[in-house]
């Protein structure tokens, strides 16, 4: 798995529901899944926030892109850089169509990777609900340890776990 990174120029096509175009920008064929309603409120989530300090972009959403023909199977990221205590939180999501062939786990290696190569880096967090048994049990053997919950106004009741950021990821 490799990630592509997922543009505002990209994000915006997406927005507007114009896969054609944010396919074009990306540079990879994006699907149906890209303009859902719940995508749509993350690509003006992120746009907001890259427009707040532009410096985020780097830590944003990427396409999780898989083989040589380019096959889009999902998107994952960041949600921001660290916060000041050296916290990262992760995000992934798989097309249903791919569901449950190991990618989210190919996107959540990929991602404690990157997160161990950041110097400023020193957790990462996932914050799941505790109905996604699919997103818990990718998460299990990665060293996460559950440290409490929160309320998304998105998402509702999460469960919180964090791992340190130097934790090598298994192969």
């Amino acid at each position: 798995m490799r990630f592509v990174e997922l543009s505002g120029g990209a994000m915006s096509a997406l927005l507007d529901g114009d896969l054609s175009e944010a396919s074009r920008v990306a540079g990879v064929s994006l699907t149906e899944y890209f303009v859902t309603d719940r995508a749509r409120w993350l690509w003006q989530f992120r746009l907001d926030q890259m427009a707040a300090d532009p410096g985020q972009a780097r830590w944003m959403v990427r396409q999780a892109v898989v083989g040589d023909k380019d096959l889009v199977v999902g998107h994952a990221g960041f949600h921001g850089p660290p916060d000041e205590f050296g916290m990262v939180e992760i995000g992934y999501s798989v097309v249903p169509d791919f569901r449950r062939q190991g990618y989210a786990r190919s996107a959540l290696i990929e991602l404690l990777r990157r997160a161990a190569a950041e110097t400023t880096v020193l957790t990462v967090r996932a914050t799941i609900s505790p109905d996604n048994v699919a997103s818990l049990a990718t998460i299990s053997g990665f060293g996460f340890v559950e440290v409490g919950e929160q309320w998304d106004e998105e998402d509702g009741r999460e469960l919180v776990f964090e791992v340190p950021a130097r934790r090598i990821p298994p192969a």
